[in-house]
């Protein structure tokens, strides 16, 4: 089977695109990781609250041997060890947020993990970059594939895509 895990990468504190860079070096050295593809970087207003810098936004899919729960707890690990406090309030400021958009064909949710994210068709920062990777994932619940789907009706932040890549 082949995975099919896509994770959602921000950042809007500090150097945005050099926290992008370290989160995906560091998801690439994981033994049990392995960065199958990795989406352009989108600059995009602040979802949420607006009173806050512009996001840098990209998604990356990945192959991993590590559960629901290693994996989350992995990237949480991440955004720790890049700056990210846990005080930090909903929709805030950000060095780095680390988002599993889908694993799989998995539906899972304890309260504090939700698969598939539970926002991911309201945001253009991920699904842009997520059919620029993925156009023909089929995600849990959809009978379509991504690039089938219509998403004209979807909130608009992008302002553009930078020159920059993530590796």
């Amino acid at each position: 089977m082949v995975d099919n895990i896509y994770i959602g990468l921000g950042s809007n504190k500090g150097n945005r695109i050099q926290y992008l860079r370290e989160a995906v070096k560091k998801i690439k050295e994981h033994e049990s990781c392995k960065v199958l593809a990795v989406s352009s970087v989108y600059e995009s207003k602040p979802y949420g609250n607006p009173n806050q810098e512009n996001f840098y936004n990209a998604v990356i899919e990945i192959d991993t041997g590590l559960g629901v729960i290693g994996l989350f707890e992995f990237l949480k690990s991440i955004e720790k060890e890049l700056g990210r406090k846990e005080d930090d309030v909903k929709w805030g400021p950000r060095e780095i947020d680390l988002d599993i958009l889908f694993l799989n064909t998995l539906v899972y949710d304890t309260g504090d993990i939700i698969i598939p994210h539970p926002e991911v068709f309201k945001r253009d920062f991920v699904i842009v970059p997520l059919l620029e990777i993925a156009p023909d994932y089929v995600p849990p619940g959809q009978k379509k594939k991504l690039r089938e789907i219509d998403f004209s009706d979807l909130d608009r932040y992008i302002i553009g895509k930078l020159d920059s890549t993530l590796i």
